[in-house]
């Protein structure tokens, strides 16, 4: 059932001190050593399991309060024990790890933990990683959460780093139903995987309810559509690569059907399971794709809004120029009369127009005829 040589401690171990059984003096004049900085308590690998459980034939026989215990309690090959922990630390998993002999890099991968989803298979245990999502209706956000799950001959072991998936859900299910938990471990891993793959459907409906009113803003002329174009569009990409990879996994899955003797009812769950997430998968795609569009289409709407308004401020400036012309025109008519008169309103002694019979008819003459010369020239030129 495991194999504890594929098992490596990450921690290093201790230095042997050669001095430890060395005689030493009873009384010694140097320095004594600073005592070293003692470890933080950690709390024990229990503390982390939410669930623990023994089944045989599809029934709980037990509920044991320790790893060590529920694998002691398997009373044959035919039974299973399925534990859940819940945010465990290293130590915790470590722990774990040497119960059941996990591999230390699959171990490691629990540990670091925002693992893109995959597969893996060490000796005869499987690495699962999921990442779930919901969608949360009171800020129109997805939430992403990450599930490890290991998978051996006679042991499911569970390890969540977020709130979502609800494995208990999954439990009540597969108790409730005898017959499919006969199966063993991988009747767990694929309730498990249906579970996650379900859960996506609900992102789906709200991913698809936010695009539409983003369409609606958009061409409604809202300013701000831009910026929540952007963070849909990202959702959208972090979706993607929660989804897109299980349709790798699954098909792993289903190739090794033959060489493991996955049971036939199990394999036609698994299908069920993959033309879910495929559905999921293509729709995730088409949101992208639809995004792109909707962001083309924006761009090219306040391009045609900005062309639009200076048309118009254009339009505005050539109104403005054409009464600045007019105002010029006039201004330059009015001006020569002015010029004229205030020549003659010097009054200096030796301007013999001063003293002519004719020089007053003369002057407004001259004011005329240069005020009708000047009117005929601008009008010509379309300034009045």
């Amino acid at each position: 059932m495991r194999d504890m040589r594929t098992f490596r401690p990450l921690l290093p171990r201790r230095a042997a001190d050669p001095t430890r059984d060395s005689l030493v003096p009873e009384h010694s004049m140097a320095p004594h050593p600073t005592p070293p900085t003692p470890r933080p308590v950690t709390a024990p690998i229990e503390a982390s399991v939410v669930n623990s459980a023994v089944y045989r034939d599809g029934v709980r026989i037990g509920s044991p309060s320790n790893l060590a215990e529920a694998l002691r309690s398997l009373p044959d090959a035919a039974s299973m024990a399925w534990i859940g922990m819940y945010r465990p630390s290293e130590e915790q998993l470590l722990a774990a790890a040497e119960q059941f002999g996990l591999h230390e890099l699959a171990i490691e991968d629990a540990i670091v933990a925002h693992q893109r989803p995959k597969l893996e298979r060490y000796g005869d245990t499987l690495f699962v990683v999921l990442r779930a999502a919901r969608y949360v209706d009171e800020t129109e956000r997805v939430d992403f959460g990450e599930l490890h799950v290991f998978c051996g001959p006679t042991f499911v072991l569970t390890v969540r780093h977020s709130e979502s998936p609800d494995l208990s859900a999954v439990r009540s299910r597969m108790e409730h139903d005898p017959e499919l938990l006969r199966l063993g471990p991988e009747a767990v891993l694929y309730a498990i995987l249906d579970a996650v793959v379900d859960g996506y459907a609900p992102v789906v409906a709200g991913l698809q309810n936010d695009i539409d009113e983003i369409e609606t803003e958009v061409f409604s002329g809202d300013p701000k559509v831009s910026r929540r174009i952007y963070e849909l569009t990202r959702e959208v990409i972090e979706f993607q690569r929660a989804t897109k990879p299980l349709l790798g996994m699954l098909s792993g899955l289903s190739a090794g059907f033959e060489k493991y003797k996955t049971d036939e009812e199990l394999q036609r769950y698994l299908r069920d399971v993959t033309d879910h997430a495929t559905t999921v998968v293509e729709r995730a795609d088409g949101f992208r794709q639809l995004l792109g569009n909707i962001l083309t289409v924006n761009a090219t709407l306040v391009s045609q809004t900005q062309n639009e308004e200076m048309s118009a401020l254009t339009q505005a400036s050539y109104a403005q120029n054409e009464e600045i012309k007019k105002v010029s025109a006039w201004a330059a008519i009015l001006f020569a009369p002015t010029l004229i008169g205030t020549v003659y309103g010097m009054n200096f002694d030796n301007m013999p127009e001063l003293h002519w019979a004719g020089g007053y008819p003369f002057a407004l003459g001259l004011m005329a005829l240069i005020c009708a010369g000047l009117y005929t020239i601008f009008k010509r030129r379309g300034w009045l």
